[in-house]
């Protein structure tokens, strides 16, 4: 997973240096960085803003359960253009016995990041005047969790969005009421079955629920380092499919992805928390904000079925 930068990784990127000098000298006159800076016992408004960013960042990470389940791909342009060489023909030269593949012509796919997400909190000057940092952080942490929902939510559309002719297998995969060892299978040799490799399977917590009462699910984990259980990420089974799970998912659906060539998020701004305000209405806070593109390269790299 590409994880949001915290905020020492902000001020060190070059990506980000035109825009903080403006980003901190609203900082220091922001009412809710002030408070934090007074709450919090730090020496200036950067030093505050900063908290601030690292609690959006540290909530927004589990969440971001989007970012597991499709190419994410950092970018500093504002459209990308991505070419699908079409399947190649072999030639064997009988000279050389040598194997050549050409590969003559490309679908292109142009993908803008042209998208951004946003979330915020608000508060009058009196309150932020009385209010602790306990009180603030547990709010600052909710937009956070906003954000990344928001992305999450994003990419699991895009999937939702693919028609059914054009999945893995040529329609959805759709069971009877229960997902077991058997139907988790049947979506790995879909997407396997159009020459792609299956790397996840993305389920809602009712049928994780299910597949536990299964021996060789249980018994098909490897958990190493990159399980996160309490993010939803499981280790892989030994079909190669990590298990992730969200309940972002509609109960019932299920979606088998190759992430190396299903889609692709382009990552033009990672999350950025700023100071907001507007004195007219009384109203001060911040806001975090990303901005993002994402589409489809190969939609037959994803099954996807309901049902289950």
């Amino acid at each position: 997973m590409t994880s949001p930068k915290l905020f020492e990784a902000i001020k060190k990127d070059p990506k980000y240096q035109p825009i903080l000098p403006d980003i901190f000298r609203k900082a220091k006159s922001n009412p809710m960085v002030n408070a934090v800076m007074r709450e919090a016992l730090l020496s200036d408004a950067a030093g505050a803003l900063g908290k601030m960013h690292d609690v959006v960042v540290e909530a927004a990470k589990p969440a971001l359960i989007g970012r597991e389940i499709i190419w994410v791909l950092p970018t500093t342009e504002t459209l990308v253009r991505f070419p699908k060489a079409k399947l190649g023909k072999a030639h064997r030269t009988a000279e050389l016995s040598q194997v050549w593949i050409t590969q003559e012509k490309y679908d292109t796919v142009d993908i803008k990041a042209d998208v951004e997400i946003k979330a915020g909190a608000e508060y009058s000057k009196k309150f932020l005047e009385d209010a602790s940092w306990s009180v603030m952080e547990r709010q600052t942490a909710e937009v956070g969790r906003a954000v990344g929902e928001l992305e999450t939510e994003r990419v699991l559309a895009l999937f939702d969005g693919i028609s059914a002719g054009n999945l893995a297998g040529g329609g959805e995969y759709n069971g009877a009421g229960t997902l077991d060892w058997a139907g988790l299978v049947g979506f790995w040799n879909r997407v396997k079955a159009e020459n792609f490799n299956a790397k996840v399977l993305v389920i809602n917590p009712n049928q994780l629920s299910d597949l536990w009462q299964q021996d060789q699910f249980i018994h098909s984990f490897y958990f190493g380092g990159m399980a996160d259980i309490r993010r939803g990420v499981l280790g892989e089974t030994y079909l190669g499919m990590k298990i992730v799970v969200s309940t972002k998912v509609t109960d019932g659906t299920v979606y088998c992805i190759d992430t190396e060539v299903a889609a692709v998020l382009l990552l033009r701004r990672d999350i950025l928390t700023e100071p907001f305000e507007n004195p007219k209405k009384d109203r001060y806070g911040i806001v975090a904000s990303e901005r993002i593109g994402l589409d489809i390269l190969r939609s037959k790299a994803v099954a996807r079925g309901s049902g289950w």
